[in-house]
Formats: C-alpha cells, structure tokens, sequence
C-alpha cells in the first residue's frame, strides 16, 4: 500500500500550545471545533496558500499562526478526501481528533 503524502492544517499558535497540553487538536477550522463540524479540515501544501489567505487574510503577525504537518499514517482515524463545493475540489477531512505525535513538524505561517 502506498504511503499517503503529509497533510497540512493551518491554526493559531495559541490554540496549537493548547492542544500540546491535551495530546490532541480538535480544531476543525477557524471558530469551528471537530465536534461541530465533524471532522478537521486539511489541505495538501498545494491548496495551502488560498486556505490560508481565505480564513487568516487579516492577521497581521506572522508569529500568530503555523502549519501543523501531519502524517495521515499516525492518525489512528480515517481520512477521506472529500469534494467541496462550489467547484468540488477535493480536501482531506481528517474524522477524529488529531494525536500531537501524528504532527511532525510545525512550521511558521507568514
């Protein structure tokens, strides 16, 4: 079985730290928690960059936001790519709180 590429999620540092402290991170997306929504909301690296400046657009310190990089292979849930709307683009939807040993690396956004 081939090995899935690493997803990307991108948060406030805030709520990362958070989440260190708990093991997990439920954040499904800006304002919106995974019990909410359903899932957590990915992007591959490609799709990044417009997620980011449709959700964080106006933030202005580059220290307030990061990537986290997961490796769906340490998730212990499933991940579906899933096609939104208005153009059905496709997504990975992670169903289930992310573990803070499935992020490898945390990058800073700005």
């Amino acid at each position: 079985m081939p090995k899935l590429p690493y997803i990307v999620h991108i948060t406030e540092r805030a709520l990362w730290d958070e989440a260190r402290a708990h093991g997990s991170y439920e954040m499904s997306t800006r304002g919106r928690t995974l019990q909410e929504e359903g899932f957590v909301h990915f992007s591959t690296r490609e799709q990044l960059p417009r997620i980011a400046a449709f959700l964080y657009g106006e933030y202005a310190g580059p220290d307030e936001l990061v990537v986290l990089v997961v490796d769906p292979a340490l998730l212990g849930v499933p991940v579906r790519y899933e096609a939104m709307p208005p153009n059905g683009e496709e997504f990975p939807h992670v169903y289930g709180p992310v573990p803070v040993d499935a992020v490898v690396a945390v990058e800073p956004w700005g």
